[in-house]
C-alpha cells in the first residue's frame, strides 16, 4: 500500500513537466486523472474478482507488476514519445496495477478482523496516504530534482510576471535559474525509473505474504468468546439492485473530489492562493500529506465506535466549513491547515468505507463488491482534477472553484442517514420445478385437453 500510495503524489511533477515539454495544466492534470481512474474503475474491478476466485496473493502481486513497470517505462519513454505514452504508462498501464494492488489487502484484511473492520481497514488504507507522505520527503531531497523543480518554478513566475504585462516570455533574457534544462529533464525522468524499480521490489516482497484466513476462522474477544459475524452476504449482482450499494457510491464520489482536487494540483493552488514559491511549498505539502494516512485510521477506528453512518456526515461537514474557508486563507500556515483537514477527511472515506461495505454486504464477495464502490473515486478523479484545471486555464486562478466542491460537500451531509442497512436479501430466482402439468398437451388457447 505504500508503493502504490506514491500515486498521490504526483503534485510534485506537475510544474516540471509543465516546463519540460511545455504542456499546459490539462494535460499533465490528465495523467493523473487517467491514473486514478484507471485504478479505481479499472484494476479494482479487475483486482476484486480476481482475488475472490484465485486469493489476494497472486492479484497483488501481478498488480505489483504492473504498476512498477508503469512508472519505469513513463521514465523511459515519455521525452520520446510525449503525453500519450505517459498516459499509456503511468495512467492507464500503471493505474489498473495499483487499482488490483490496493483492493486486495483491503478486501482480505476485513476478513481477518471481522470484529474490528473500522480499524483494521483503516490501518492498511493508510499505508495508502502514508506512501505518499514518504515519497513527498524522499523525492525533493534529489539534488537533481530539486534543481529542476527550482528552475520550473522559476520559469513559471517569469512567465507569469510577462503575461501580467502584456508581453510573451523572451527566452533568450531567461537567466539560468530560469531556465529548464536538458539535465533538469533527464532528473525528472530518472525519478520515475528508480521509484518503478524500488516498487517493485518492495511490493512484490509484501504481495508474496498475502493469503486470505482459512475456513471456518474466527476471531476471540478480548472477553475470551469467539465473534461469529451475522452479517448475510451478497453477491455483487444482488447488491446492485439495492439502494444503498449506490448511495454509497455516491457518497465514497463526493468525499473523494475535495481530497483528490487538491492533491492533484497541491503546488499550483497553495501557490495561487499564497503567492509563496512552488519551490518553498513543495516541501511543506509533502508534511501535511501525512495526514491522508492519519485520517484513514482515525476515521476508521472512529467508524467501529459511532457507525459509518455517522462518521461519513461529519467527515462531509468538516470538509464543506474547511473549503468555504479556503477560498479567502492567503496565509501560508493557515492554508496548509486547511489542506490537512481536507486530506484528513479524504483519507478518513477511504478508511471507513470498506467496513461500511463489509457491514451492509457482508465480506463472502468483499473483494469485488468494495471494487465496484470503488468506481466512485475513478469518477472523482476525473471530475474533480480536470474541473480545477479548467478553472485554472481559463481563469487564471482556482479560488473560483472550491466554494462549488464546499456547496457539494454540504448537500452530501443528508446521505448517510439514508444509508440503511439491508433488511433481507434480494430474493434470487427459484430453480425450476417441472410440474405433472409441464407434461399434459394443451390446446391453442393455452387449456389443458
Amino acid at each position: 500500500m505504500v508503493t502504490i500510495g506514491c500515486l498521490y503524489s504526483w503534485a510534485l511533477f506537475t510544474q516540471p513537466l509543465l516546463v519540460a515539454y511545455l504542456w499546459d495544466l490539462r494535460t499533465t492534470t490528465w495523467a493523473y486523472a487517467i491514473a486514478n481512474f484507471s485504478v479505481a474503475a479499472v484494476g479494482a474491478v479487475i483486482g476484486g474478482f480476481w482475488q475472490d476466485q484465485a486469493g489476494p496473493r497472486k492479484v497483488a502481486m501481478v498488480g505489483v507488476t504492473l504498476w512498477g513497470l508503469g512508472n519505469v517505462l513513463a521514465g523511459l519513454g515519455t521525452s520520446g514519445l510525449g503525453a500519450p505514452w505517459l498516459y499509456a504508462t503511468y495512467g492507464i498501464m500503471g493505474g489498473i496495477g495499483a487499482g488490483m494492488a490496493y483492493i486486495t489487502p483491503v478486501a482480505m484484511v476485513t476478513k481477518w478482523f471481522p470484529d474490528r473492520k473500522g480499524l483494521a481497514g483503516g490501518l492498511v488504507a493508510a499505508g495508502f496516504g502514508l506512501g505518499a507522505f514518504i515519497y513527498n520527503l524522499v523525492v525533493p531531497r534529489f539534488s537533481g530534482f530539486h534543481a529542476a523543480t527550482l528552475h520550473a518554478g522559476s520559469f513559471l513566475a517569469a512567465k507569469a510576471a510577462a503575461t501580467a504585462a502584456g508581453a510573451q516570455i523572451d527566452l533568450r533574457r531567461l537567466t539560468p535559474a530560469q531556465t529548464f534544462a536538458a539535465a533538469d529533464i533527464d532528473a525528472v525522468m530518472q525519478v520515475f525509473v528508480v521509484s518503478g524499480t524500488m516498487f517493485l521490489v518492495v511490493g512484490l516482497i509484501a504481495a508474496s505474504l498475502f493469503r486470505n484466513p482459512p475456513p471456518g476462522y474466527h476471531v476471540a474477544s478480548t472477553k475470551g468468546q469467539v465473534v461469529i459475524t451475522t452479517v448475510e452476504s451478497y453477491s455483487p449482482s444482488q447488491i446492485i439492485a439495492t439502494p444503498q450499494f449506490y448511495l454509497m457510491w455516491l457518497q465514497l464520489f463526493v468525499n473523494v473530489i475535495g481530497g483528490i482536487t487538491i492533491i492533484s494540483n497541491a503546488v499550483f493552488i497553495l501557490t495561487d492562493l499564497t503567492s509563496v514559491s512552488a519551490a518553498a511549498i513543495a516541501p511543506l505539502f509533502g508534511l501535511v500529506s501525512i495526514f491522508n494516512a492519519l485520517g484513514r485510521l482515525f476515521w476508521g477506528a472512529v467508524s467501529d465506535r459511532i457507525g459509518c453512518n455517522r462518521t461519513f456526515a461529519a467527515m462531509f461537514a468538516i470538509q464543506a466549513v474547511t473549503l468555504f474557508l479556503l477560498t479567502d486563507v492567503h496565509d501560508l500556515p493557515l492554508a496548509l491547515l486547511a489542506t490537512s483537514v481536507v486530506l484528513f477527511c479524504c483519507g478518513g472515506g477511504f478508511g471507513t468505507m470498506p467496513s461500511f461495505n463489509a457491514g451492509c454486504f457482508g465480506t463472502k464477495y468483499m473483494g469485488l463488491n468494495y471494487a465496484l464502490i470503488l468506481t466512485a473515486w475513478g469518477f472523482a478523479a476525473l471530475v474533480g482534477p480536470t474541473l480545477v484545471a479548467r478553472a485554472k486555464d481559463m481563469t487564471g486562478s482556482f479560488a473560483g472553484v472550491l466554494p462549488l466542491i464546499a456547496l457539494l460537500l454540504a448537500g452530501a451531509v443528508i446521505l448517510p442517514f439514508l444509508t440503511k442497512k439491508p433488511s433481507r436479501r434480494p430474493p434470487r430466482p427459484e430453480p425450476f420445478q417441472p410440474s405433472v402439468y409441464d407434461s399434459l398437451d394443451t390446446l391453442p388457447s393455452g387449456e389443458f385437453r
